[in-house]
């Protein structure tokens, strides 16, 4: 309550949360999802804008080649969004570069809404590019701006909002994407290029709101515009202590430039870290959870729900999600990053390898294919109270003021790698492993529990500094065991 009581005194910060994940991760989940509804007109149209050029119209695999460079387009624009977020962070600031980050959306924009009227499929594609290169940048420099810009006893909560926002922009696009809505054969256009919307709500909102205070005292040396960033955060109150954390925090960057991405794999006092992000980041994409979206509709036709009703169970799926990342905003500060990650994981086991068992037994027990429903929400249930979250916390807190533009960038190139991968190897794995096409990903689920159970520590109610030293200490434990060294007194006046 005490949390909660400051997060509401503190409105500036809640202001700031909406501004920068209404353009931002919200982003990334809506155009991950609105891509759904209109698969067979832009195929129609891909192949009525062929014939148009060439009198012939394209092969059926030659349209899904085409839909599918569509679709993959958007994990490869945001790889290179990823790699281009850290320079960004550092050289514009974390919100100049979200402001700066809408000129892709609206470019992409004007390409979505006169692609038809051009009677160009490559407009849709060169958008769902700048779309992708959007979301890579904002995935990585919203987590970022908004732990730095929270107290140490609402940083989680904070930072976990970015999921809460991926999970609201998938349900939205989804509910958009609707027949009744915009899912129409003739507004598809539209469809697409509906992401200006959330790109003008923080163009027109974050500007009034205050820099990462941590951006301008550490990397700008401006120590008056850290103290009103400050205060417009915090509202009234004693700001001395938290100032002098920044300044302490200040003291050890001092002297030291921002790392590259691969200085990160070269120090050993940043190995625990670097291995954290490399394994957590993978496993969030390798554990599953697009799959169960992914085969979620045909299991809901084989369990006898209606065609025209499957949109909204689809839905609910996404809801589901949103319903869970809300959960574990109000909860991690209470139960920890390291218990939602374990106990997420930990539950997508249970419930994978229960789904595999319903679909091997659906030809004997048909009974089964609501067991196997009931499984997939229970599953995305399980990835909305960790993993979802919790894992875009890790380059927040893991890494210093210098090392934490360059992690950014690791972990979302890499989780860009990972889902462009899923999403490519996906039908070669469903149709080799049928039934039991979830069982590498059990594994990945399992593995990622017993990781944090060993290796993560827990970061909740420290400061940046403190965690800093924390996993200084378990990179050199043999230097940890020792007694302090301290310098011998220098004596500046002596008596004859």
């Amino acid at each position: 309550m005490r949390a909660l009581s400051r997060l509401i005194q503190g409105r500036i910060l809640f202001l700031t949360i909406c501004a920068a994940g209404i353009g931002g991760t919200f982003q990334f989940g809506y155009n991950l999802s609105i891509i759904n509804a209109p698969t067979s007109h832009i195929q129609e149209f891909t192949n009525e804008t062929w014939q148009a050029r060439t009198g012939e119209p394209l092969s059926d695999h030659l349209v899904l080649l085409v839909w599918s460079i569509i679709v993959s387009l958007y994990p490869l624009g945001g790889l290179f969004g990823a790699l281009l977020a850290g320079p960004l962070a550092v050289t514009l600031g974390r919100k100049k570069s979200l402001l700066v980050n809408n000129i892709f959306v609206v470019l992409a924009a004007i390409l979505f809404g006169f692609s038809r009227k051009a009677g160009s499929f490559e407009m849709i594609m060169l958008g769902r590019l700048l779309v992708g290169v959007s979301a890579g940048v904002s995935m990585n420099i919203q987590p970022m701006y908004l732990g730095e810009s929270a107290p140490k006893e609402l940083r989680g909560a904070v930072a976990m909002s970015s999921a809460i926002f991926t999970a609201l922009g998938i349900v939205m696009g989804q509910v958009v994407g609707l027949r009744e809505l915009l899912g129409d054969p003739q507004a598809w256009p539209l469809l697409l290029a509906s992401c200006l919307v959330p790109g003008a709500l923080q163009l027109a909102s974050l500007p009034l709101l205050p820099e990462s205070p941590r951006y301008l005292l550490i990397d700008c040396g401006d120590t008056e515009a850290c103290l009103a960033a400050l205060q417009r955060l915090r509202g009234s109150g004693d700001l001395a202590r938290e100032l002098e954390e920044l300044e302490e925090e200040r003291a050890a960057c001092q002297g030291c430039r921002a790392r590259r991405p691969w200085e990160l794999f070269q120090h050993r006092a940043l190995r625990r870290q670097v291995t954290s992000l490399v394994v957590l980041g993978s496993a969030m994409e390798l554990c599953g959870n697009d799959l169960m979206y992914a085969y979620a509709s045909s299991v809901f036709r084989k369990a006898g729900v209606p065609e025209a009703k499957v949109q909204y169970a689809i839905i609910g799926t996404g809801s589901c999600e949103l319903l869970m990342a809300i959960v574990s905003c109000v909860v991690v500060e209470r139960m920890g990053r390291r218990v939602l990650l374990i106990g997420g994981y930990s539950l997508m086991t249970c419930w994978g390898s229960i789904f595999t068992v319903a679909l091997c037994l659906q030809s004997s027990f048909p009974w089964t294919l609501y067991l196997a429903v009931a499984c997939i929400f229970a599953s995305i249930l399980s990835f909305g109270i960790g993993p979802a979250g919790v894992t875009g916390i890790l380059a927040t807190e893991l890494f210093d003021q210098m090392a934490r533009p360059a992690a950014c960038m690791v972990c979302g190139a890499l989780m860009w790698i990972m889902l462009f991968l899923v999403s490519l190897g996906f039908p070669f794995i469903m149709e080799a492993l049928s039934h039991f096409l979830y069982v590498p990903f059990l594994g990945v689920c399992a593995c990622g529990a017993i990781y944090t159970g060993l290796f993560l520590p827990e970061t909740k109610g420290k400061t940046l500094q403190e965690i800093s030293e924390e996993l200084h200490r378990l990179n050199f434990p043999r230097r940890a065991q020792g007694p302090t060294w301290k310098s011998p007194e220098v004596i500046q006046s002596t008596e004859l």
